[in-house]
């Protein structure tokens, strides 16, 4: 009697899925984001039938991180965290230009 272990992947978490880079290798990424093996994934590539497009770049294949994030109905949430992190990094306090009318200045010299 043999007894055979399956390795099972780890899915692909939200916190994951948003952390992506702007793009990344079909596998594992697309993978693990659909829970498919290697295998299914790259045929499904090859036939064209994965819910995200494939950009072949060089011998790679590549997907895009707002496709798949689209594709999981993640797109809001990622839109809310850069938000959310572009509001962190106003600092009211900072020295800099202070808000109001733009000035215009001379480029001449003003030493004789």
């Amino acid at each position: 009697m043999s007894t055979s272990t399956a390795v099972r992947r780890k899915a692909l978490s939200v916190a994951e899925a948003l952390a992506l880079p702007v793009m990344f290798d079909v596998w594992p990424t697309v993978g693990q984001a659909l829970d498919i093996g290697r295998t299914a994934t790259y045929q499904l590539a090859r036939e064209d039938a994965l819910p995200i497009p494939c950009i072949r770049v060089g011998r790679q294949l590549r997907a895009r991180r707002s496709d798949l994030l689209n594709f999981l109905g993640l797109q809001d949430q990622a839109a809310a965290e850069v938000e959310s992190a572009a509001s962190a990094e106003e600092n009211d306090d900072a020295p800099g230009v202070e808000p109001g009318a733009p000035v215009e200045r001379s480029t001449q010299s003003t030493s004789k």
